[in-house]
């Protein structure tokens, strides 16, 4: 076993006593060397080649991990599509319109089944996905413990209730990550992962049309890309900096009062308990990268399903039909 895969077990070992989150069975990133061994590589040539094609892909793909994980844990149920006795998480309000990168994951799923049906999971998928797009846009790669298998269920309403909302004032974000294990500073951390992406108009507007914390020139901007009245669709970074490059950009617009949506500027200014953490992010990319790393490594131990619970999905958008069979990688 490389030696990078046995510091990477044995963090996995010691994060998951000192936090408590269950991740009863997952191993390392060997988990599927004898019954797929290309699948790493496959998923991770897959993510180069879309990222490199359109680097927004690259946030995507960590936005649907994130939106994943914060419901029902790291099991995929993002992925299913509703039908008529079945209703998933797709059209709940932080996902409807929204979420992307579903076509990046089935395009992967599908090269493995032909390599090696029903042996990777989706969960495993997204979880590798992630890393991969944040290390293609120049973020720090972490290890990612395998072996979760996929949801038969989805939650609509936990959709609804455990995403947190890009309205939020601090002590909102705050109650909302720690309702998931992660402390206030995790949460400024993982907040970072909007040093790339873009977002829709209609969740910035009333920050870029009503609120003073905010620079008056980047607000002038912003109004151009969102009138007050209709464009609820139009897309806008939230790094205007360098909205490509997973750096530390997003902490410096912050300081600049240049934060796009309330939640984010909510970390920044007025006294805010998080002020020291942000300015410290703005002034040194490295510390950044590195704890964004270790946060996502505790993110992707939220609650899996392993061993025979759950199932490996032939298809991610769908459970498997009652006849089929899975198998244990």
């Amino acid at each position: 076993m490389a030696l990078s895969s046995i510091k990477g077990f044995v963090w996995l070992l010691l994060i998951t006593c000192m936090i408590g989150i269950s991740s009863a069975q997952l191993s390392n990133e060997m988990f599927y060397a004898k019954t797929c061994p290309k699948a790493l590589r496959t998923i991770r040539k897959t993510v180069q080649d879309v990222v490199k094609n359109e680097k927004r892909m690259g946030a995507s793909l960590l936005r649907l991990f994130f939106h994943d994980c914060f419901v029902q844990g790291c099991d995929a149920s993002v992925l299913l599509d509703d039908t008529s006795n079945f209703t998933g998480e797709k059209n709940s309000f932080p996902n409807a319109n929204s979420l992307r990168g579903f076509e990046v994951i089935d395009d992967i799923k599908s090269q493995l089944e032909t390599m090696c049906p029903e042996v990777v999971s989706c969960a495993d998928i997204l979880a590798l996905a992630a890393r991969d797009a944040v290390a293609e846009l120049g973020g720090q790669r972490w290890s990612v413990p395998l072996g979760r298998r996929d949801s038969l269920t989805a939650s609509l309403e936990l959709a609804n209730s455990d995403l947190p909302a890009p309205f939020l004032d601090l002590d909102g974000l705050i109650a909302g990550f720690q309702k998931k294990n992660f402390t206030a500073e995790e949460m400024v951390t993982l907040s970072g992962a909007h040093t790339i992406g873009q977002v829709r108009c209609f969740f910035f507007r009333a920050r870029v049309y009503n609120e003073t914390n905010i620079d008056p020139t980047f607000a002038a901007d912003m109004q151009a890309a969102c009138p007050f009245e209709g464009g609820d669709n139009n897309l806008s970074p939230f790094d205007s900096s360098t909205p490509n490059n997973f750096d530390n950009a997003f902490y410096s617009n912050l300081v600049k009062n240049k934060g796009l949506v309330h939640s984010d500027q909510q970390l920044f200014g007025n006294g805010s308990s998080t002020n020291a953490q942000v300015r410290s992010y703005s002034r040194n990319m490295g510390r950044f990268k590195k704890d964004f790393a270790n946060a996502m490594f505790k993110m992707t131990l939220l609650t899996p399903l392993t061993g025979t619970d759950g199932e490996i999905r032939q298809n991610c958008r769908v459970i498997n039909a009652p006849s089929n069979t899975t198998t244990t990688a």
